[in-house]
């Protein structure tokens, strides 16, 4: 029969697909929305001013010199563009201070610990991965811990940021974490630490770049 009753069978069909479809739609939608670039942090006066000879990824032995001071941290993240896909090429650049306090730099005297490369450089992989051995950051002048973090790709500056300690008490007090005054661009930038099997820590630290 060819009457309303069938034409109105037709459409409760075609409705039925549509409403199945919807779920997916939304899912993919929400995955995208959920890709929020990496805030944005100030350099600090302490980037260096000549990199040094001992760029690699590890920040604990400059050279021939182990620094042994501290705690040591397996920084680790990957490099994505706002879908979700590898920055194939990016550098990515840390820098932070010693244990004591101090940055290799002359506003800072000069008087970090030799032993302390202090920074260090990586090519990402072809999952836009990243490794860095460094020091769990320690607070100075007011600052809550952190590490500095860039993202080059050729000549192009992607991101400079900084990286927190999630817990820290310092954060409540620092300045340039409070100044973000979104509660997820404070939350992105803050990294939970975790004990790691050779006995230091390690966190993740994923970076989200319009590029």
């Amino acid at each position: 029969m060819n009457g309303p009753s069938a034409h109105r069978r037709v459409l409760l069909r075609s409705a039925g697909a549509a409403l199945v479809g919807v779920p997916w739609l939304l899912r993919g939608a929400q995955a995208q929305a959920a890709l929020r670039p990496t805030p944005r942090q100030t350099e600090g006066p302490f980037y260096p001013l000549q990199l040094p000879a001992d760029s690699d990824a590890d920040l604990l032995l400059n050279g021939a010199l182990r620094y042994g001071h501290g705690e040591a941290l397996q920084l680790t993240g990957s490099v994505r563009d706002l879908e979700g896909r590898p920055v194939r090429g990016a550098r990515v650049e840390i820098w932070q201070c010693d244990a004591a306090g101090h940055y290799h730099h002359p506003g800072d005297g000069n008087r970090a610990d030799a032993a302390f490369q202090g920074f260090g450089a990586i090519q990402v992989d072809a999952d836009g991965g990243y490794r860095f051995h460094a020091l769990r950051p320690v607070a100075y002048g007011g600052r809550a811990p952190h590490i500095h973090v860039k993202v080059r790709l050729g000549t192009r500056e992607l991101l400079t940021t900084q990286m927190y300690v999630q817990g820290d008490p310092g954060n409540q007090r620092d300045f340039l974490l409070r100044s973000l005054a979104d509660p997820a661009d404070r939350a992105a930038l803050l990294r939970p630490l975790q004990t790691s099997v050779d006995g230091g820590w390690r966190t993740e630290f994923p970076i989200i770049v319009a590029a």
